[in-house]
């Protein structure tokens, strides 16, 4: 699903216009970029949880060269999904009745 297919449904959903379900989804976008710039996790109950982890320092071998490098410690976005979005993705899938 591509963004613009995401505001499409938001907007069918919701029941609003496509420019209200855009400028929503861009709101919720940013406050996550912005509490995760601060170090803070976003927990969405049902859904799942965003949070920055740590990633050490460690060396790496650069594939062109195959020469060794060090890559230095960095700090990566992670997402792990809640119970209720696990639940959804695994349930079985209902078959549909031929007519």
């Amino acid at each position: 699903m591509t963004k613009t297919e995401l505001i499409n449904s938001i907007a069918e959903k919701a029941n609003c216009t496509k420019k209200d379900a855009a400028s929503a989804l861009e709101s919720t976008l940013a406050a996550i970029q912005e509490s995760l710039e601060k170090g803070e996790k976003v927990s969405i109950t049902g859904f799942g949880t965003f949070e920055v982890r740590e990633r050490s320092e460690k060396t790496c071998i650069n594939p062109k060269t195959k020469a060794k490098m060090v890559c230095p410690p960095c700090k990566a976005p992670a997402f792990k999904a809640g119970r209720g979005l696990k639940e959804a993705v695994n349930a079985p899938k209902k078959k549909s009745k031929k007519k």
